[in-house]
């Protein structure tokens, strides 16, 4: 038995039934990390600790305890997440020697969950990517293909649980960040409701837009990891209160009386035959079992990569403002604040990052503010409407949405990273959902092996705080395509 493909359900039996300690499978990811020299998907790696608490969730199986699901499971999680005492880099070199010190609200929620954190995975630089390349460090490669990037700004999140160095993974979704590496690793990727899982410890690019979500093999390890992440955070102001039904828990009879929408601006857009094809394929497999299948339109989709860069710009210049080599990053022995300035921020932000902070802090400026940030605001508010219309009675009258994720399949290494604006059209798709802070969540239409064909994936986007929903439908597919029950 290979423990590195189980999913997190068959884990967590193994382990009960104690076909193998937490410790052994500790050795076994560790192992198999620290040989790897292709995928790369780790910043830091975190053996210590994980064997700790391997031997603390060990005990408990021994005592014959009742313990929770994610229980002695392998995890790995996105280095702008805080976790006490671990460094973390948020993949820039101006926090290359900063140590976390506390933990991010879903640190605090695994730990007290008995999962097992194996260590921090590589991301573009504060988040600021669709590739992995931008990442200061070394760019993490495809695990189907070496060639090909695993997409950004999670992509060592999700090269991990593809590559089966974790069983599961945290990231973070700005304007995709989650989905597209899910859909180009061929792995699931859930963006959560804003506000459904507290921020509190993820390093900021855009905190309107932000979310954290997990990353799974499966739609129902995902749903199982989002299930101990969620709910209420008094440590963030945009944490939601609310009662959330567990998403992991399967429904059938609810699932089949879904209505799906179908946005034909989303197959208008210039898009990949292949990709196009396999998608066209997954919404038949709904269509030919009998769900009520529905076009819409959500007609400012094609302002949203313009929109979004004037936000996420706007945004990112003010949290990134913070690091000023005085608290945060590198020391300087510079007098003045502008030498100080200059070289902390001049030697330890990538050219991603400065483009960035440059963009946003212009369109922030005096006399461009009502040009183009106010502006945008508006625009936002439309597409937000857009989905608000599909989804009311009186509009669309649809359940759930589903559509591509990513107009190509991974791109090679280098295809697109001297061509921003390339690179930024990846995200055409995914962004207006963080607009409208909806769930989403991104699953590939087929098992994909590793050294095949490259993964395709498709998104079900849901109504705020529907991760069941949306969860559900994709273990409908799930188990329809794989022929499980």
């Amino acid at each position: 038995m290979d423990i590195r493909t189980l999913t997190i359900k068959e884990f967590g039996k193994s382990l009960k039934n104690k076909k193998f300690s937490a410790e052994e499978v500790v050795d076994v990811y560790i192992k198999n990390a620290r040989e790897d020299e292709v995928t790369r998907p780790f910043i830091t790696l975190c053996d210590a600790s994980a064997r700790e608490e391997a031997r603390r969730v060990d005990e408990y199986v021994n005592k014959g305890a009742d313990i929770h699901p994610l229980a002695g499971v392998p995890l790995a999680i996105k280095d702008n997440i805080l976790i006490e005492g671990v460094r973390t880099t948020a993949g820039s070199k101006i926090l290359d020697s900063y140590v976390g010190s506390y933990d991010a609200t879903v640190v605090k929620k695994i730990k007290e969950a008995h999962g097992i954190i194996l260590g921090k995975t590589n991301l573009d630089e504060f988040a600021m990517g669709s590739s992995n390349e931008n990442s200061a460090f070394f760019s993490t490669k495809n695990p189907h293909d070496p060639t090909r990037v695993p997409g950004g700004s999670s992509g060592g999140s999700a090269a991990a649980v593809a590559g089966n160095f974790a069983l599961g993974s945290l990231g973070s979704d700005t304007g995709g960040s989650i989905r597209e590496p899910a859909s180009f690793c061929g792995v699931v990727g859930l963006k959560p409701t804003y506000g459904s899982v507290s921020r509190f410890g993820l390093i900021a690019l855009a905190s309107s837009l932000d979310q954290i979500g997990p990353f799974g093999k499966t739609v129902e390890d995902a749903a199982i990891i989002f299930d101990a992440i969620k709910g209420h955070d008094a440590h963030d102001a945009t944490s939601k209160r609310g009662e959330y039904a567990p998403a992991s828990l399967y429904d059938e009879d609810r699932v089949k009386t879904r209505t799906l929408g179908i946005p034909k601006e989303y197959f208008e857009e210039k898009m990949d035959k292949d990709v196009a094809r396999e998608v066209e394929g997954a919404i038949d497999v709904f269509r030919k079992k009998g769900f009520s299948i529905k076009e819409i339109s959500l007609p400012h989709t094609k302002y949203a990569v313009s929109v979004y860069y004037v936000i996420m710009t706007a945004e990112a210049s003010s949290n990134l403002a913070r690091f000023d080599g005085v608290r945060y990053g590198r020391n300087s022995e510079k007098n003045t604040l502008w030498d100080i300035y200059k070289e902390t921020r001049g030697r330890g932000f990538g050219d991603e990052v400065k483009r960035r902070v440059l963009l946003g802090t212009f369109v922030l400026s005096s006399g461009y503010y009502d040009a183009y940030y106010l502006k945008a605001q508006k625009v936002r508010k439309l597409i937000a409407d857009d989905f608000e219309n599909a989804f009311s009675e009186n509009g669309g009258g649809v359940d759930a949405i589903l559509a591509p994720v990513v107009p190509t399949k991974a791109f090679k290494v280098g295809e697109k990273i001297s061509d921003p604006i390339a690179m930024y059209l990846s995200d055409i798709f995914t962004i207006p959902a963080n607009f409208a802070g909806l769930p989403a969540v991104s699953l590939p239409v087929k098992k994909y092996p590793l050294g095949g064909e490259l993964p395709v994936g498709f998104q079900i986007i849901g109504k705020p705080f529907h991760e069941k929903d949306i969860m559900n439908l994709g273990m409908w597919y799930e188990r329809e395509t794989e022929g499980k029950k």
